[in-house]
């Protein structure tokens, strides 16, 4: 009888995740990670190793502020149906534009030269940025629209675990195909990992959840779809805090994390080196934070999880101090590379389920965008700013210190919300049993 509990269990645990919701936002997360490596890790390796001076490498995350505004269009996705595509239905039919835009912005930038025309390559990352950012509103809207209450963990984990396997496979393919033939193939390559989630629309078709656009007779109904979402938002009990925390939460994560590749480039290690270290050991260490994630969260609840997860992702930066100092080691690459993922795997589980519980079912994706958008905006901004000039001044110790530093208002503010409270009172219908 215990035998056969146990295999009871063990099926309880697994079978969420073979549900087609939560394989869907696998595929969905695959898509969704993969443009972020292309302007992010990849392209800092790339600029690099063509000589370009480290301001200018960091200045370049500042592509990833335009991931920040899309709130300012994001309303376009819910409310504006497309001509000819939109007979697929609202969603599907967002999906496949925003995908096809995002395969040419990535082919653009595999076709530019940074050493030759650092302009041209500014323009280039900032439209894939453009492109991925307006895919993200997408597929975040129809994976919150797709996934039952109940799936939001395990839905998450999954996001996390294909968001994980499309940075991790885009970022080692381009590695590995740049050394051998050279960095506009390796993106031209990369391209095709938006096809996942344009395939996984197309098979399901429009999420049960979502609701059909009304129809917009004036200037005023097409000014209150674009306020309406925030507005609704705002009226919640706490909502100003609540965004304060979405601000500040991961300001010292995202400070340290865009700064890695010039930490080992400056280290000595190779592209081979990165591919097997980073890439490798990271994808691997990554996925186990995610399954840890997806425990944590069924046996602590939310808000401890949370709460837990902000600590980890602190004190993982300490491990890129060490590693700093230490010098060129593998082994320290390893354990400092699996701790961060380990903690970043588990975060994103627990951080996505509860920013995805926070949205109203009328307004998914302008009010995801908003939330989304405000997490890392902080932190992308003085990476983009400030990073570069930091590490010049104060060298890579000092400067992971500070990071970590700069995690403890985060983790102070929800430790607070949560006796208070006011995690529970700003939730949205996302989160909600249907009845």
């Amino acid at each position: 009888m215990s035998t056969e509990a146990s295999d009871r269990n063990l099926w309880d645990s697994v079978r969420p995740y073979l549900e087609k919701e939560s394989l869907a936002a696998f595929f969905l997360g695959m898509s969704s990670g993969f443009p972020y490596a292309m302007i992010g890790a990849t392209l800092t390796t790339r600029l690099a190793q063509d000589g370009i001076d480290k301001k200018t490498v960091t200045a370049f995350t500042l592509a990833f502020l335009v991931y920040n505004l899309k709130i300012f269009w994001a309303w376009l996705v819910d409310g504006v149906h497309l001509p000819l595509l939109g007979r697929l239905g609202q969603r599907v039919s967002w999906m496949l534009l925003a995908g096809s835009l995002v395969m040419a912005a990535v082919a653009n930038l595999a076709l530019v030269d940074p050493s030759a025309d650092l302009g041209a390559t500014v323009l280039a990352a900032v439209l894939v940025g453009v492109a991925g950012a307006t895919f993200d509103i997408v597929i975040d809207a129809y994976r919150i629209e797709t996934l039952k209450p109940y799936q939001l963990g395990t839905g998450s984990g999954m996001s996390q675990y294909g968001w994980r396997i499309g940075s991790a496979g885009a970022g080692a393919l381009a590695l590995f195909m740049a050394a051998r033939s050279g960095w506009s193939a390796a993106y031209l390559a990369c391209a095709l990992f938006a096809l996942p989630a344009m395939l996984t629309a197309l098979f399901l078709g429009e999420p049960e959840r979502h609701r059909e656009p009304t129809a917009r007779k004036g200037v005023g109904e097409v000014f209150a779809s674009i306020i309406g979402p925030f507005g609704e938002f705002f009226r919640r009990h706490g909502a100003w805090l609540v965004l304060l925390f979405i601000l500040v939460h991961k300001v010292g994560d995202t400070l340290a994390n865009l700064t890695f590749r010039l930490l080992f480039d400056d280290l000595g290690f190779t592209n081979d080196e990165i591919a097997l270290w980073d890439v490798g050991v990271g994808f691997w260490a990554y996925l186990i934070g995610v399954f840890i994630g997806g425990v944590a969260y069924a046996k602590m609840g939310l808000k401890r999880s949370v709460l837990l997860a902000l600590v980890l992702m602190a004190v993982s930066n300490l491990s890129f101090a060490a590693l700093a100092a230490a010098g060129h080691s593998n082994l320290g690459m390893a354990g400092a590379i699996g701790f961060e993922n380990i903690a970043s795997g588990y975060g994103g589980v627990v951080v996505v389920a509860y920013f995805s519980a926070l949205c109203d079912l009328r307004y998914t994706a302008a009010q995801y965008a908003l939330i989304s958008a405000a997490a890392s905006i902080v932190g992308r901004f003085a990476t983009g700013t400030t990073a570069g000039a930091l590490i010049e001044s104060m060298g890579y110790v000092n400067f992971y210190l500070l990071t970590t530093v700069l995690a403890l208002p985060g983790i102070a503010l929800f430790w607070w919300m949560s006796r208070s409270g006011l995690v529970d009172a700003a939730m949205g219908t996302a989160g909600e049993e249907e009845g």
